[in-house]
């Protein structure tokens, strides 16, 4: 009867004791995710890549350099007889997007690009939004010299009027450069009132809560100002090519062309393989439209 008492007590102190990974969990993983990336940026999918991938810090970012696995064969099979999906390789490209009427945004577009070196901004079947073109860009009216690098570009299709959107992406090096050179041929100035991204100052309050909780060395709950359970939110600070107290959009007085800095706030995945085109068709469903 003693042994059986013994080991039913042993049994209920073993249930309140947490394992050493719960123990070392950090109170707040949504305020660690925010501290954590401070200085170089992560992904939407940095927690997985992060787990089986050697991480790089690059231009800002946190990328899966190499798999820790040997995934060679799996990821050949994939691409030759189903689907892979590629995201680090493209997602961290910075989007610049640009908005305005069609013939202003085509004149001077033509000043940073060349018919002789392939496709421009103007070829029909990039203009019409079925495709997406590549293309180098140089300074204006620079050609063949002063070359800015490569990027890529695709149009939001024709709705009927005359303005257009075009969204932009280029590599993170290069976005700065091509970005200055995009405001100068537009004339685009800075808007006068300061956009900052509302994360910088949330994610300092979040880390000072968590300090005040650990300090009491109690395990409390934060709660809002109506007294219920908040609940936070992970957040992206800025991207790894701004600062998050410059502001990330632009627009002309004369005209009316806007152009917005959209990083990380557009992501791209790459499909590859001869299933790709049924895996859309059964991940993404036609929405219905209702007319008024």
């Amino acid at each position: 009867k003693k042994q059986a008492e013994k080991a039913v007590h042993q049994k209920k102190e073993q249930s309140k004791t947490k394992c050493r990974k719960a123990r070392r969990r950090h109170i707040n993983l949504v305020a660690e995710f925010n501290h954590r990336q401070r200085k170089n940026i992560w992904l939407e999918t940095h927690i997985w890549h992060a787990k089986r991938f050697h991480m790089v810090k690059k231009w800002g970012y946190c990328l899966g350099n190499s798999p820790t696995e040997k995934s060679y064969r799996a990821c050949y099979r994939a691409m030759t007889k189903h689907c892979l999906l590629q995201v680090p390789l493209i997602s961290y490209y910075c989007c610049l997007e640009l908005k305005g009427k069609e013939n202003e945004l085509l004149k001077q577009l033509a000043r940073i690009c060349s018919i002789d070196t392939g496709l421009t901004f103007q070829e029909a079947c990039c203009l019409s939004g079925r495709f997406e073109g590549s293309l180098y860009l140089y300074r204006a009216d620079r050609y063949p010299e002063d070359m800015l690098g490569p990027a890529t570009f695709i149009w939001k299709p024709r709705d009927g009027s005359e303005n257009r959107q075009l969204w932009i992406w280029v590599h993170p090096a290069l976005k700065q450069d091509i970005l200055r050179e995009l405001k100068a041929i537009f004339q685009c100035a800075e808007p006068e009132e300061m956009c900052i991204t509302e994360p910088v100052t949330t994610s300092v309050q979040e880390e000072k809560q968590v300090e005040v909780v650990t300090s009491l060395g109690n395990k409390r709950k934060k709660e809002d100002k109506e007294g219920e359970k908040a609940v936070p939110v992970k957040k992206i600070i800025g991207d790894g090519t701004r600062d998050p107290f410059q502001p990330y959009s632009w627009i002309a007085q004369t005209t009316d062309i806007a152009i917005s800095d959209r990083s990380m706030e557009i992501l791209r995945y790459r499909l590859i393989g001869p299933l790709s085109h049924s895996v859309l068709t059964e991940t993404l469903k036609a929405a219905s439209v209702q007319t008024v």
